[in-house]
């Protein structure tokens, strides 16, 4: 419905109130939500109170944040206090944080307006968003078709006009797969840049939390909110967080005038669907006319990623998972001993796919295989940065699509494990390197599907990922496409 700047000139001006524009919101989930299916809760005393609170100090003059105001989801394994987070399993159906995450924290703060929490993939696990243990939620584009994963409801809720903002978690790619088969903005952050803290853990190692957004401004405003060091959280960089919308130049020419982008090679050839190949050669003719010198690129480790992923992240999910027993906290299943209650627990709370990725994890991490398979897949993780890293030295930025393919159509993937872990091809390189990476709206498929272009950048330059994103978008129509209106 709304970008961040609409509301914001709506409250400063009088316009309308928090309250008024949150009641809108969630008078349209209410009524769009059999459709799509987007949220596991929906939150409105808690949206109309901070609305309200918006608006008494809108009232009384006080400065507020860009952000203040502006309605959002949040993806339900991020710990919300006192509000249930699930991660969209039964062995958390129940469960009530009794801490707040870094990042909602920084956002309650910044005044935003939570309507509620989205589904997802159990745990994280999954690329349609039809591992959840509750419902499967919907493409807004077309309602048969998948919202990606594992972040689908968040994509979903933005695609969907149901919120102009959400927070999601992208481990190896569960950001931009979904952004891009929503036809959003979804940007991953560089590891470390914004804090884990209350996320609910699947790979340690490669989990980041990231903005869904309309519009590459939005996306940017939202990182500002998010973004910066915290103490409670090992990996967090200590680093200068700029401002990143006020670095969005209204001179397009001049953000891709003589900048270098890079193709990636690998990315480009068999399996690519014709279109999203089409969607591509005009993404490069495109920024060639503004001035960009646009280069093949090779990064050969490309094509070991998939395998590299889930060697690394089902190891890192299997010790991460050990703590649901049922003895702290989540389902308990009853039992006539410790080691029963233990397995009848697990059995009766994880799905599927989580079961089948603690196990190969498992496996990965047993004594004679460790060598022979993860510290190998952890040496190749070491190359395929090197070669981002080789990349890098010779352009400023790199592209390639974000999926093969626009959305599946649900259920034609559920029995092919392999067939789904392709979905994200493009996006886990980047999860294995740590590096910034972003997709936006790129064309359109016959069947009025999206089709996302993936941008890279370097270490902690979301900034120039974010002025290219934003010289492409306002360069180009597809971001004037109308939003699907459900219900």
């Amino acid at each position: 419905m709304y970008t961040i700047r609409q509301i914001q000139s709506w409250l400063h001006k009088k316009e309308r109130s928090a309250v008024e524009i949150a009641q809108e919101y969630l008078d349209y989930i209410h009524r769009s939500e059999p459709h799509l299916k987007s949220f596991i809760c929906v939150t409105p005393e808690v949206a109309l109170a901070q609305a309200e609170a918006v608006d008494r100090q809108l009232r009384e003059g006080k400065p507020m944040s860009p952000l203040a105001g502006v309605p959002i989801a949040i993806k339900d394994n991020l710990c919300t206090q006192g509000i249930t987070t699930t991660c969209a399993s039964r062995i958390l159906a129940n469960f009530v944080p009794p801490y707040e995450s870094t990042v909602t924290a920084r956002l309650q703060q910044a005044g935003t307006v939570m309507v509620g929490k989205t589904n997802l993939d159990e745990f994280a696990m999954g690329s349609s968003t039809e591992n959840s243990a509750f419902h499967r939620t919907a493409n807004p584009w077309k309602l048969a078709c998948v919202p990606g994963g594992s972040s689908g409801g968040s994509a979903a809720a933005v695609g969907g006009n149901q919120v102009p903002i959400a927070l999601g978690s992208d481990t190896g790619g569960s950001i931009r797969q979904p952004a891009a088969f929503c036809g959003v903005v979804g940007l991953k952050p560089t590891y470390g840049l914004v804090s884990r803290f209350g996320l609910i853990a699947f790979a340690s190692s490669l989990d980041q939390i990231g903005p869904f957004a309309r519009t590459v401004e939005d996306c940017a405003l939202l990182l500002q909110g998010i973004a910066g060091y915290d103490p409670k959280d090992s990996t967090s960089l200590q680093v200068e967080i700029p401002d990143y919308a006020s670095l969005l130049t209204p001179d397009l020419t001049q953000s891709l005038q003589g900048k270098k982008i890079g193709v990636i090679q690998e990315t480009m050839g068999a399996g690519l669907d014709p279109e999203v190949a089409a969607a591509m050669q005009g993404v490069i003719k495109h920024l060639e006319s503004m001035g960009a010198t646009v280069e093949e690129i090779s990064c050969p480790r490309f094509q070991y990623g998939i395998a590299t992923y889930y060697i690394i992240a089902p190891s890192e999910a299997s010790a991460n998972l050990a703590r649901y027993d049922g003895v702290k906290y989540g389902l308990r299943a009853e039992a006539k001993n410790l080691l029963e209650m233990y397995g009848k627990t697990r059995e009766e709370g994880f799905g599927a796919e989580v079961k089948r990725r603690i196990m190969i994890g498992t496996y990965v991490l047993s004594a004679g295989y460790y060598d022979a398979y993860y510290l190998k897949a952890q040496k190749v993780r070491t190359l395929i940065k090197q070669d981002f890293e080789r990349a890098f030295q010779q352009v400023d930025v790199l592209i390639c699509p974000t999926t093969p393919s626009p959305a599946f159509p649900a259920g034609s993937k559920t029995n092919d494990p392999l067939s789904m872990y392709l979905s994200d091809l493009m996006t886990i390189p980047v999860n294995l390197a740590g590096l910034p990476a972003l997709s936006l709206p790129c064309g359109f498929s016959q069947e009025g599907l999206p089709i996302g272009l993936q941008i890279i950048a370097n270490v902690l330059r979301e900034d120039l990922l974010l002025q290219v994103a934003y010289a492409y978008e306002q360069s180009t129509p597809w971001h004037k496409q109308p939003f699907p209106l459900l219900g």
